[in-house]
């Protein structure tokens, strides 16, 4: 709030600590995640981190403690509750950071203004025990492909960058793409050459 200078993510009485402003813009970033994470990890070589371990996000959810979860609410201690925030754990070190923060705001932007849920937080606990509740979770797009087509689809998320910026920046990774998957590496070269 730039009258009272107060962080207007904090509700102390809210199990995480968030304000309703922060539970919607939260859900607004969940919302629009998958068409996010093109401008967020922009390379094919950005997919082969994600959820590959447990350091790197999976699955579109929220948690205090899974790593597995896109974006985490760290817990606060007693007297620091003003620093409540939200940790969005996929950028890569290879986005623009310009970009990168202009979806991230407008995705959260929607959330508020659309005044939507924010779902049930997926903790670690329920990650070990669940599997058929995992099975029900969106996960990251998995290759820049998958997540050039959700960006593309997207409109929330290519408002932010514009339509000058957003038709050439999905025309220039379109054609990225389609070199990549033109080329033959040698793993391929190496692995099937002598097989078939």
């Amino acid at each position: 709030d730039k009258t009272t200078d107060a962080n207007l993510f904090v509700d102390t009485n809210h199990e995480y600590g968030l304000s309703e402003t922060a539970r919607h813009f939260l859900a607004g970033q969940l919302c629009h995640a998958r068409a996010m994470s093109e401008v967020l990890s922009p390379l094919v070589n950005s997919y082969k981190r994600l959820g590959t371990s447990f350091e790197a996000p999976l699955y579109v959810s929220w948690a205090h403690i899974n790593r597995a979860a896109l974006i985490r609410v760290p817990s606060r201690s007693a007297g620091m509750e003003a620093n409540t925030r939200l940790e969005l754990r996929c950028p890569d070190p290879s986005s623009n950071p310009y970009l990168a923060a202009a979806v991230m705001l407008q995705a959260g932007l929607d959330g508020i203004q659309q005044r939507m849920p924010l779902p049930t937080p997926l903790e670690e606990s329920l990650l070990m025990q669940n599997r058929s509740r995992l099975r029900q979770v969106e996960t990251l797009p998995t290759s820049l492909g998958e997540a050039l087509d959700a960006l593309s689809q997207n409109d929330v998320v290519l408002s932010a960058l514009g339509p000058y910026i957003g038709d050439r920046y999905l025309s220039a990774k379109r054609q990225e793409f389609d070199e990549y998957n033109h080329h033959v590496t040698q793993w391929e070269t190496d692995r099937y050459l002598s097989r078939y």
